[in-house]
């Protein structure tokens, strides 16, 4: 199996050479590209000094955020274990470096995920020397999963999940994952849902639980630097709109529908928050066509100035639309709009916020039945998105709303505990290692 999985997997990548080549020129993917193949950098080696450590891999910044307060409970609990932590792309990279810094200054325990080749998988786990391998939601690569195995680690898949449309995918290449499903050591599902969709494409009964969703346990900073300074600068009066996480398609129906708010009178200010850093110009561009007044995060903080009813505050950086979230009269949880499968409402809702999306939120399937089921956010289509906006903005009964949907993320707390308390106790069950 495993040698016709590492012929197809060098196929796709031959066959797709010229995309990546394209994409490294313009700076993607480029960096790291030596950890990629299997070299692990000094600076992680100076970090773990040759001791096992327990390894978490987060492909991307919303995994990495879901998974820091999980990192600090396994570091709490066993301080002699260093956590080092790998992603697979430059911004979730950054930022796993930005909350997580080694003690030296020619030390990291931050590295990039290899490529899913026997020569690459098997030099970093000689390396890294993980006691466990915690995989967030669906990152499952089969020759990691054989070669961890091989050598006895444990891997554990944490805040698991299969979306609606990967699930057709699995089960049509059920035959490959029921034998390594029965390599995985525990799974621990977001729902009842996601686990029934592991049991049913060979993941064995005594390995998965329902653990909860980890996302349900991200509490905010409501005072950030940024958030005091924004909140200190807004208008008298004025409301906010935060269109966060917003993909290609959906800040043209972000901005009509603002337009038109502020054209009607509302007293309006959007913090538009675009998902992935690479199309922060593409925005600026967009922005800049629209005739509407707008400034970027980056020279505004440099010298912040009052921002004005009717103007557009571009979030272009990393790591700080949870924050922000707290300043919203009304949070607009974008990748929905157009079908991307939608992105995190949790954000939103821990600080009370009435919420929108649009009508596709297949990723947060769970959590959006539980919000719509309690009346704690409303669906719009790109044609209904501006009065549902003004529903939101002028209706008295939006605060309810938006206490809903907070008594929705706090009822559901407590994944990271029941998550570290079942790592905890994979790793004091689990078998010393053979060297290989």
């Amino acid at each position: 199996m495993m040698p016709l999985y590492s012929f197809g997997l060098f196929l796709a990548l031959l066959l797709s050479a010229p995309w990546w080549l394209v994409r490294m020129a313009r700076g993607r993917y480029r960096a790291g590209l030596p950890q990629r193949l299997g070299r692990t950098p000094q600076s992680l080696l100076a970090y773990t000094h040759g001791h096992p450590t327990l390894w978490l891999h987060a492909v991307s910044v919303g995994e990495l955020i879901a998974a820091t307060p999980l990192i600090e409970r396994l570091e709490a609990a066993d301080a002699g274990t260093p956590v080092v932590i790998s992603s697979t792309t430059d911004t979730g990279h950054q930022l796993a470096r930005q909350r997580f810094p080694a003690p030296l200054p020619d030390a990291s325990r931050v590295f990039y995920w290899p490529l899913d080749f026997a020569f690459a998988v098997r030099r970093v786990l000689s390396r890294v020397q993980p006691r466990a391998l915690v995989l967030m939601e669906s990152e499952l690569w089969p020759r990691m999963i054989v070669e961890a195995h091989r050598r006895r680690i444990p891997i554990i898949v944490v805040n698991a999940r299969i979306s609606d449309r990967s699930l057709p995918r699995y089960r049509v290449l059920r035959w490959l994952w029921r034998p390594l499903l029965r390599r995985v050591t525990l799974i621990l599902a977001q729902s009842e849902q996601d686990a029934e969709r592991f049991r049913a494409i060979g993941a064995p009964e005594a390995a998965v639980r329902v653990t909860g969703n980890l996302k349900f346990d991200l509490h905010a900073n409501a005072d950030t630097p940024l958030v005091l300074s924004l909140r200190e600068h807004l208008p008298p009066g004025a409301q906010v709109c935060v269109a966060g996480s917003t993909l290609a398609g959906e800040e043209a129906a972000v901005l009509g529908a603002f337009q038109q708010l502020v054209t009607q009178g509302l007293p309006l200010v959007l913090i538009l928050a675009p998902r992935h850093p690479q199309r922060f110009d593409e925005v600026r561009d967009i922005l800049t066509v629209s005739g509407l007044p707008w400034t970027a995060r980056t020279q505004w903080s440099e010298r912040p100035s009052a921002l004005t009813s009717g103007s557009i505050f571009l979030l272009d950086s990393i790591g700080e639309l949870a924050s922000v979230y707290s300043l919203a009269s009304v949070a607009f949880i974008g990748g929905s709009l157009v079908d991307r499968g939608g992105h995190n409402p949790l954000e939103a809702a821990q600080f009370g916020v009435p919420l929108v999306t649009g009508p596709f939120m297949q990723n947060f399937h769970a959590i959006h039945a539980e919000l719509l089921a309690e009346q704690a956010t409303l669906v719009a289509e790109t044609q209904t998105f501006a009065a549902t906006l003004r529903r939101l903005l002028t209706d008295g009964s939006a605060q309810t709303m938006g206490e809903r949907a907070r008594n929705v993320f706090a009822r559901n707390a407590g994944a990271t505990e029941r998550c570290a308390q079942a790592i905890q106790e994979v790793l004091r069950a689990a078998q010393p290692r053979s060297q290989p």
